[in-house]
């Protein structure tokens, strides 16, 4: 079973910074892909940027260059750095994890509560 909490959210400026960060407890026997995603009133929940537990990522091409996805193992935290936001990234943010509760069992899905992040133009 793994818990997922976040924080960092906030209210900044457009052209500003935060860095989110998810914790996972709990015990697994492995978290394998993890991955921000976000959600604005109205519309669906997006995904924003993903981290492999190689450290490989992907992002979403609004995003791509002003965001950084990074996970440190040993602290069971993954973080994303934001920079230069815009009011467009105005969201919830979600943390997500893919894991295996125990070894040979299918693998699972946690989220987290979400962090609200508010960009004023």
């Amino acid at each position: 079973q793994v818990q997922l909490v976040e924080s960092g959210g906030g209210l900044v400026q457009a052209g500003g910074s935060l860095r989110l960060s998810c914790v996972a407890s709990g015990s697994w026997f492995a978290i394998t892909d993890m991955g921000w995603y976000r959600q604005a009133p109205g519309n669906q929940r997006e995904l924003v940027a993903t981290i492999s537990s190689s450290g490989s990522s992907n992002y979403e091409d609004s995003v791509k260059g002003r965001f950084t996805i990074s996970r440190d193992n040993a602290k069971n935290t993954m973080y994303l750095q934001m920079n230069s936001l815009k009011p467009g990234d105005t969201a919830v943010y979600y943390c997500n994890a893919y894991y295996l509760r125990l070894r040979y069992t299918p693998t699972q899905s946690a989220w987290g509560q979400g962090t609200q992040v508010t960009v004023s133009s």
